[in-house]
């Protein structure tokens, strides 16, 4: 995400996590024997059917209901609506930031759902968890109204900042084949980020909007080719979660062929790892029905405001269609029970 109003830092991960990359409850580093095994070693991972799939379709129906609902023209069953004109703000990249899209009701219950909150509790092994409100992706093939969606290979970690901080996730919501566009992770990379870091400490950065992001120049992607990382495109089903470390190059490309792509960012961290101050810019999100980017403590709030050519877009929305419904589950997802202030 990149519109942002707020640029916080946030407390270190607290070491005595156990989980992905850590050492095991009862002392030692043995398999999991599940996905958690393919996260250590390749820095990804896919968990399958982690939503039912006739459901996880039912929620990429809300998703194209939703595109419908400005009544600019877009139309499901005519592709080549999929113009900037007939449809919200989305960029290239198929990020949709405004509107409260991140509060709809629809993408909470994704959020929510037991398959995907039970794989990050099982990742930090910890059932107290807060979740981002983060971006939505809409990604339709053959469009030429706008830029094109280039290669974009990044980390979305500070290079300072070494060791696992950040596990990144996408609900995947239609069949998403090897034309379908997606998700392109580099496999292993993680493991060498420390040492790429070091020895390419001279390299100049390519610019940011936040120290949390790394863009891989020429010369950095010749460096995780010498050294044995090959990148790959995740495939996935409806319903499928996909994992992976924000140490792990990755970048998304756009659909070839008629397969829109449509994804929900579901990201968690143990709310151990946010401070008092973080919940409370959290609950401010929360009740604004703003998003974050995919920090779930908020390091950064967006802005319901999207602009179209400058201006604001006159089909802005400061609060959701359908406003969330939540269950104590995932209202504990927002992080507002853990505010001690608000339970004193």
């Amino acid at each position: 995400m990149s519109t942002t109003t707020a640029v916080v830092e946030t407390a270190q991960v607290n070491p005595n996590l156990h989980g992905f990359g850590r050492m095991r409850v009862d002392g030692t580093d043995r398999p999991f024997g599940d996905f958690r095994d393919d996260l250590t070693r390749d820095g990804f991972a896919i968990v399958k059917g982690a939503i039912p799939k006739e459901k996880a379709m039912k929620y990429a129906d809300e998703m194209f209901s939703w595109l419908e609902g400005f009544e600019l023209g877009f139309d499901r069953k005519d592709l080549a609506t999929a113009h900037k004109d007939k449809l919200p703000l989305i960029n290239e990249k198929g990020m949709c930031l405004n509107y409260a899209l991140p509060h709809e009701n629809f993408v909470w219950g994704v959020r929510s759902e037991p398959g995907v909150v039970s794989a990050f509790e099982k990742i930090y092994d910890d059932e107290d968890l807060i979740v981002s409100f983060d971006a939505i992706n809409f990604q339709f093939p053959n469009r030429t109204d706008i830029a094109p969606n280039k290669p974009w290979p990044h980390q979305d970690q500070d290079p300072e900042k070494h060791g696992f901080r950040c596990m990144q996730g996408l609900v995947n919501l239609l069949p998403n084949g090897p034309e379908d566009g997606g998700l392109i992770v580099c496999r292993g990379g993680h493991l060498l980020s420390e040492q790429f870091h070091k020895e390419m400490a001279d390299e100049e950065r390519i610019p940011a909007w936040t120290p949390e992001w790394y863009g891989f120049t020429e010369r950095g992607m010749k460096w995780l080719d010498d050294h044995g990382c090959k990148w790959e495109k995740l495939c996935a089903e409806p319903g499928d979660l996909l994992l992976w470390d924000s140490r792990t190059p990755h970048y998304n490309l756009s659909p070839k062929n008629s397969q829109p792509r449509f994804a929900i960012y579901t990201c968690f961290m143990p709310v151990a790892d946010a401070t008092q101050e973080d919940l409370l810019r959290k609950k401010d999100a929360f009740d604004r029905r703003v998003g974050t980017t995919h920090w779930p403590n908020a390091k950064h709030t967006g802005s319901n405001v999207a602009q179209r050519d400058g201006e604001d877009d006159p089909h802005n929305r400061l609060k959701p269609l359908v406003d969330p419904v939540l269950s104590e589950r995932a209202f504990k997802l927002t992080g507002i029970p853990y505010i001690k202030a608000q339970n004193a």
